[in-house]
């Protein structure tokens, strides 16, 4: 990773920090689009949803990203916890441990704990989806 590309990750360094630190335990509620809360960075725009445990000790997370034609949210990357991407708009090519797949509207992906992992936007439109991301943060 190069300058630059650290510079642009930063944000997000320190927002997965602070998502990482989350334990507050969920409870049953609904999180209306309009007031999600909206983080823009190069090429993309997420938003944050929900951070915490559930009553039954799973750590969980969840995020919404809207990527722009050819872009990446950022370099592919490993850590403990599994993720699903469910992909609502666009086209998206993502990248686990060196196999690529081609996702569009409808499209589901997980990659589990410690896999390498990419995603980029590969079509002409915007690419948008939800992350929903489960276990050990860190």
């Amino acid at each position: 990773m190069n300058r630059r590309e650290l510079c642009v990750a930063m944000p997000f360094l320190a927002l997965a920090t602070s998502w990482a630190a989350n334990d507050q335990t969920l409870t049953s509620t609904t999180f209306p689009f309009d007031e999600l809360q909206k983080k823009e960075a190069d090429g993309h725009t997420t938003r944050p949803v929900v951070n915490g445990k559930l009553s039954t000790g799973e750590h969980v997370e969840v995020h919404e990203t809207t990527l722009a034609p050819g872009a990446m949210p950022h370099a592919p990357h490993r850590h403990k916890h599994s993720e699903f991407w469910l992909i609502r708009e666009g086209t998206v090519e993502l990248n686990i441990n060196g196999q690529t797949h081609r996702l569009g509207p409808g499209g589901v992906g997980l990659a589990t704990g410690n896999d390498l992992h990419g995603i980029k936007n590969v079509g002409d439109t915007p690419a948008n989806y939800f992350v929903v991301a489960i276990g050990e943060m860190g």
